[in-house]
């Protein structure tokens, strides 16, 4: 039974403060947990509902379990509907990434984007493509955000998150910087090489001015009918596709 310091701690997790002081982050459902256990990270703490115990999958002995009913489990899920699992995950040392991990090959970059869905939604998709690594603006929407990490279906496992203070850092790299903007070459017609960054703005303002100063080959993928924009994890699926198709 879980005690109400236990309860109050858990649930302090929600909060980007509380994560942050304590080095932790909550991934729900028994999926999602399966990723991290296969992963680098390390899992402190799984929450289990003792009716779905049967699917959890062989644990390394340093995971701590603990048994749970619904009714506790609701109390420290972020979810609507519990999925009868919660884990606890230390958030990895924060570092920055180094210039070698960006050498042949792309990776998004991320500047000001705030939707913790859309964040989750374009990790996965980098996810999907093969892509290694993205790079976030300061800030950008944290990745430990509950929503975030329920977005991502697990690949956050997989994909490593950086941020950066954008301008200082672009002009640091020598590698090719392409940007998302409306007055860039046609997405279908650019010559993408074998390396690069993407750059992708904020929902409603776009990239910022310092950060399309660093940009040099402005991208845009054309419009055909009259919606007024494209929502930033769409676009980011059209870059990583069109990208990974030119590659291959």
């Amino acid at each position: 039974m879980l005690s109400k310091s236990q309860i109050s701690f858990i649930k302090s997790l929600h909060q980007k403060k509380y994560r942050k002081e304590n080095g932790l982050f909550l991934v729900e459902g028994i999926k999602s947990i399966r990723e991290f256990i296969s992963s680098d990270y390390r899992i402190d703490t799984i929450y289990y509902d003792k009716e779905q115990y049967q699917h959890l999958p062989k644990l390394p002995a340093n995971i701590n379990l603990f048994e749970v009913n619904n009714a506790e489990l609701s109390k420290i899920s972020t979810l609507q509907t519990p999925q009868g699992f919660l884990a606890l995950v230390k958030i990895p040392e924060t570092k920055n990434i180094a210039k070698k991990d960006l050498k042949n090959k792309f990776t998004l970059v991320l500047d000001g984007v705030q939707d913790p869905g859309n964040m989750g939604t374009i990790i996965r998709t980098a996810d999907w493509f093969g892509f290694e690594n993205i790079i976030c603006s300061i800030d950008t929407v944290e990745a430990y955000n509950p929503k975030t990490v329920q977005a991502t279906m697990g690949s956050l496992a997989r994909i490593k998150i950086f941020y950066e203070d954008l301008p200082a850092f672009l002009t640091q790299i020598d590698i090719p910087v392409f940007g998302a903007l409306l007055d860039g070459n046609s997405i279908y017609e650019t010559k993408w090489g074998e390396e690069g960054l993407v750059v992708l703005g904020n929902e409603g303002k776009g990239i910022t001015a310092a950060v399309i100063k660093k940009i040099n080959h402005p991208v845009t993928i054309p419009r055909i009918g009259a919606a007024e924009s494209l929502n930033v994890a769409v676009s980011a699926a059209i870059f990583c596709t069109e990208i990974v198709r030119v590659k291959n």
